[in-house]
């Protein structure tokens, strides 16, 4: 069991490393986008909870940005090979 758990932190470890076949951009624009469907959800649930929901406009762009930005810059590379 400790051996699994050994080998799920350094395959972890392997996504930082600078060769690797994990791109990093698509991690943390899907988490990011995560992020979002879970903010989403809540808000639909809560509002037929009939509860408001708030949070600052500025924190839901933040993660619209992360996300656009990230599958953006890792789309250009793909179309735009070195």
């Amino acid at each position: 069991m400790f051996n699994n758990i050994k080998n799920k932190l350094m395959s972890f470890k392997e996504i930082f490393k600078d060769n690797n076949d994990v791109n990093e951009k698509n991690v943390i624009g899907f988490l990011s986008f995560a992020v979002m469907v879970v903010f989403a959800t809540t808000d639909i649930v809560t509002g037929i909870m009939g509860k408001e929901l708030i949070i600052s406009d500025s924190i839901f762009n933040s993660f619209v940005l992360i996300t656009l930005g990230s599958f953006g810059i890792s789309g250009l590379e793909k179309f735009a090979k070195k």
